[in-house]
């Protein structure tokens, strides 16, 4: 049965789009090679798209019946900080075998500019033996989804988007225009693909900003969630942001030094993102030295601590752990010979090393039995000022405490 819309790719990026486009009314079928992996859309949710029409397949000949592709495909650094462009180029193949002319083809996947041209292109070219900019519509749009986030969704926030050619983007502004209120063209492709760039390293720019203060002012025994309250009343020239046991999400921040050759800029990386990276990587690393230091002063070693982490996902009431720091400090903690247990109402089981770490099913009775309690996620269903009477030491690295309630980061 042909539909308007494929998206390829049902992780993060590519079921809340399904789920905004069956919502317009768009015929609507999800093309994945594995399950559908969002942890933001609820089962229920899931029903109600398909009640809708949408379908799932894993038949890539659907792929040939569609007016628009959209591929959704996940993208991280690697090991050596390189873009993994594996599954785009996976799904690009699949595409291009059954590319029809005049379909639209957009990618919304995090990508460095260059990506969609350089890359993608060539791939879909070779495999369908048609001609980008000519016989199909080739575009980019930066994904600005933020799971969670109960004020701006899909339809309510600005979409970007850059084509090939000015034909691609009207064709890509256009489908776009059928989902959101305000669509924003891009001069081009590398236009659109370094708004993402420079969306997502202006954050972790400003957090690594936030984490240094943190360290700073707790040396200095300043209140930075005061100063914080304070500053975030100036009505121009600064934006709040906030320190925190590391940096977690879907987006990472992406260094030039780190691109292909060919779209490298010669002597100019950005040094303060690698900077930034560096001082956010060093969060869970500081989390533990506070930790032991409060440990040592109540008379007790790290080492046969009873210690309970609050809520190990990246973002509150979420269930998604990608890139959350809860996994690398509770490993630092392992090491330091540790009895770690966690309570998260999200994740019903979870394992560091591949081993499983307890779950404590009592909170407040967890709290009171452990040595030290650390809140590394703010779940609205957690009680802080009721934590912080039962809990023997609880260390707050979201501040989210009551002032004195706690210590916080």
């Amino acid at each position: 049965m042909p539909a308007d819309l494929a998206v390829i790719g049902l992780g993060h990026l590519g079921l809340p789009l399904a789920q905004a486009a069956v919502a317009a009314g768009i015929e609507t079928v999800g093309y994945d090679s594995g399950p559908a992996t969002d942890s933001t859309l609820t089962a229920a949710e899931v029903r109600r798209m398909s009640a809708a029409g949408f379908r799932v397949t894993t038949d890539p000949a659907e792929l040939g019946r569609v007016r628009t592709a959209v591929i959704c495909a996940p993208t991280q650094l690697g090991a050596d900080r390189a873009l993994d462009l594996s599954a785009v180029g996976e799904a690009g193949r699949a595409l291009a075998a059954r590319l029809r002319p005049h379909t639209t083809v957009i990618l919304e996947s995090a990508a460095h500019p260059g990506v969609t041209e350089d890359y993608l292109r060539p791939i879909l070219e070779a495999g369908s033996g048609l001609r980008a900019g000519r016989d199909f519509h080739l575009a980019y749009s930066p994904s600005r989804l933020d799971p969670g986030n109960r004020t701006h969704g899909i339809a309510n926030t600005p979409k970007v988007i850059g084509g090939l050619t000015p034909a691609c983007t009207e064709s890509a502004h256009a489908f776009y225009a059928r989902l959101t209120e305000k669509v924003v063209r891009a001069r081009g492709l590398r236009e659109a693909e370094t708004v993402q760039l420079l969306e997502t390293n202006y954050r972790h720019v400003n957090i690594a900003l936030m984490n240094e203060m943190a360290v700073l002012c707790h040396d200095l025994g300043v209140d930075l969630w005061d100063v914080i309250r304070c500053a975030e009343t100036k009505p121009y020239g600064f934006q709040a942001f906030r320190p925190g046991p590391g940096v977690g999400g879907r987006s990472v921040p992406l260094d030039p030094n780190y691109l292909p050759h060919t779209t490298r800029t010669p002597g100019h990386p950005l040094r303060m993102v690698g900077l930034a990276q560096e001082i956010n990587s060093r969060m869970p690393q500081y989390v533990i030295q506070r930790s032991a230091t409060l440990l040592n002063e109540h008379g007790k070693s790290a080492r046969g601590a009873r210690v309970l982490l609050l809520g190990v996902t990246y973002k509150p009431d979420l269930g998604d752990q990608e890139g959350a720091p809860a996994r690398e400090i509770a490993s630092r903690l392992l090491d330091l010979g540790a009895l770690v247990s966690y309570h998260d109402p999200y994740i019903a089981g979870w394992r560091v090393r591949d081993r499983p770490v307890p779950r404590a099913e009592s909170l407040y009775e967890a709290a009171a039995n452990a040595d030290l309690t650390i809140l590394l996620q703010q779940h609205r269903t957690y009680d802080l000022q009721g934590l912080a009477v039962k809990a023997q030491l609880l260390l707050d690295t979201r501040g989210a405490s009551p002032p004195g309630a706690a210590h916080r980061l």
